[in-house]
């Protein structure tokens, strides 16, 4: 007898449980409720100040056009991968990952990341204003960014205010995943 390598995975529709109608929405919605803040920031890789009056010199165009663009992918990715709290490949790993492709994946193992990044999501993406142009954040109090005109200040709200519901909305997703599937079954 040989030894096994490569296994099939187990027989699973596209969940083992049903999912909340809402966790399916919320799910499938985040990627583009960050999608307004991802392409609010591309201008900038190219020192378009979108209005804004900038306080310290724009760094070279390799570095802004490589992080801004990198920050948008990663922004994006991390958003499409809350997907997997509602179906199947969060369940059972895809069969092209080596080593565990085909694997069931442990509550635990999917919970934990996605709840302690989305905590994380929550403390970056909070801030409360005190007054005076100035916001309360994790960071510690800072000054509110000016803008050559209230049209501009409108458009970044508008584009940036959704990143504030991403840690709560993943929160939320997180813990349906977990109760879904760790409920005992019933006979």
């Amino acid at each position: 007898m040989s030894p096994k390598l490569l296994h099939t995975p187990p027989p699973v529709g596209d969940t083992e449980r049903p999912v909340p109608r809402w966790a399916m929405c919320l799910a499938s919605v985040l990627p583009l409720l960050l999608l307004p803040s991802c392409l609010w920031r591309l201008p900038f890789a190219l020192h378009f100040e979108m209005g804004q009056i900038p306080e310290l010199g724009m760094p070279p165009y390799w570095v802004s056009i490589a992080y801004v663009l990198g920050l948008s992918v990663l922004t994006e990715v991390t958003a499409l991968l809350a997907i997997g709290l509602v179906r199947g490949w969060g369940e059972v790993a895809p069969v092209w990952i080596p080593v565990v492709g085909g694997r069931r994946v442990r509550p635990m193992a999917a919970f934990v990341p996605a709840l302690l990044g989305s905590l994380i999501l929550t403390v970056l993406f909070t801030n409360l204003p005190i007054g005076d142009g100035c916001r309360l954040t994790a960071l510690g109090v800072i000054d509110t960014v000016q803008y050559t005109h209230e049209a501009w200040q409108t458009l970044a709200t508008v584009c940036i205010a959704p990143t504030a519901v991403w840690g709560p909305a993943v929160i939320a997703l997180a813990i349906a995943y977990y109760r879904r599937r760790t409920r005992v079954r019933e006979a």
